[in-house]
């Protein structure tokens, strides 16, 4: 079983390393050789290993008898591009791209099964968790009702400082690009991107049609400050970044927001750069897959599980779509509560206002002289955001902010 390797960085590394290793313990590798590894600058892998192999020039990675691609180059150009032609030819993909995938899965399953090959992307979703073949393999009789989860180890990480160490978002990102946990250019991971592509993958998948990741409400986590993360734990909540998409009466809904979970959830003590996912099924009930989300070795072990499969013929469950194209409804229907924070220059018509607004409310005691902070509850998600809607529409109100309880929601 020959293979080449696209993208030569910390993943493509961990990659190489476990396959080695895997060499030397597991009778199924033995026969497993690297022919080629393709990267944008050969300069900069000088004191790697393999460098013989190294190159720039794809052609010289299908020059050789290439039975599988594994492709961690990232983004969708010029990633595409090779994954299609090594479909196309006849070679298996493995792939840890979750952009490629949310962008053109649909399309690239379908060469791979015209090709006679598979395309496989264990670690295009929550690093080393594995959650793509409990979906497709093991849950395939089940019915699958909902999927919840952590699935951004960055913005994980920097909601667990902000929690726990009282900083607050600017300090906590720092932090996180300090330790490698976030790019210099961090918005994909903080503005909510990353996290809808992975949901999409996932739903596509576990509700059998095309699910467009631009199509998922998406919320970040940039606007959150430590004064929200004060009022989560007088509520006995954390905060956490959660995606969230379920199939209700023929409906697909889905969003990814910043969300207060329960001191009680199983996603309350899921922090740093832990990834969490709860899918339920109609036969099997809930199940929880929870690992380290991303890094060279727990990327490199989804990748190995896929080449396994790949050696061992397991083609049978390879990923499919439907060309069930869905629309995707932004609001659960579900009864909703959350933490309101709204900044007013009129302290007493607002409080007015919410009990025009809400039957519902708690107050909770503010340290600013111009806000108000409340829980309160309405029977949909919807009926929620209209009425938020009505508040900031008045002069006097300059800032509305929400924080939905995930754990009522996602009942």
């Amino acid at each position: 079983m020959n293979y080449a390797l696209l993208g030569y960085g910390v993943v493509g590394t961990g990659i190489v390393e476990l396959i080695e290793k895997a060499k030397q313990d597991i009778d199924l590798y033995k026969n497993v050789n690297l022919k080629g590894i393709l990267v944008k600058d050969e300069n900069k892998h000088v004191n790697k290993r393999y460098l013989e192999l190294v190159t720039e020039d794809i052609n010289n990675i299908f020059s050789e008898d290439i039975d599988v691609i594994i492709e961690v180059m990232g983004g969708v150009n010029p990633a595409y591009k090779y994954v299609k032609m090594a479909l196309i030819k006849g070679i298996h993909v493995i792939t840890a791209n979750k952009d490629l995938i949310a962008e053109h899965g649909s399309e690239l399953s379908r060469i791979a099964k015209e090709n006679n090959v598979t395309i496989k992307l264990e670690a295009a979703v929550a690093g080393g968790v594995p959650i793509i073949k409990p979906l497709v393999d093991s849950l395939s009789s089940n019915k699958i009702l909902s999927i919840k989860g952590i699935l951004n180890g960055t913005t994980n990480f920097i909601l667990t400082k902000m929690y726990y160490e009282g900083i607050n978002y600017d300090e906590a990102l720092k932090e996180a690009q300090r330790l490698g946990f976030a790019e210099a250019n961090p918005e994909s991971d903080v503005m909510g991107y990353d996290t809808a592509r992975k949901l999409s993958i996932l739903s596509s998948i576990a509700f059998n049609g095309i699910i467009y990741w631009k199509d998922i409400s998406i919320e970040g986590i940039s606007d959150l400050d430590k004064e929200d993360f004060l009022y989560a734990k007088k509520q006995n909540c954390c905060i956490k970044l959660v995606a969230y998409s379920a199939k209700k009466e023929g409906k697909i809904y889905g969003g990814v927001k910043p969300m207060l979970v329960d001191s009680r959830s199983e996603f309350f003590g899921i922090n740093d750069e832990v990834n969490s996912v709860v899918l339920e099924g109609d036969a099997v009930g809930e199940l929880t897959f929870t690992g380290k989300g991303a890094g060279m070795f727990p990327t490199a072990s989804a990748v190995c599980s896929d080449l396994s499969d790949i050696i061992n013929r397991n083609f049978i469950h390879s990923i499919k779509y439907s060309h069930n194209n869905y629309s995707v409804e932004k609001y659960l229907p579900n009864e909703c509560e959350a933490l309101i924070r709204i900044t007013t220059e009129d302290i007493k018509n607002t409080k007015k206002l919410l009990e025009l607004n809400f039957n519902e409310i708690l107050e909770i005691p503010s340290s600013k002289n111009n806000e108000i902070a409340v829980v309160v509850r309405v029977n949909s998600e919807i009926e929620m955001e209209n009425r938020l809607d009505n508040i900031k529409s008045y002069p006097y109100v300059s800032k509305v902010k929400s924080l939905i309880k995930f754990d009522m929601l996602a009942s």
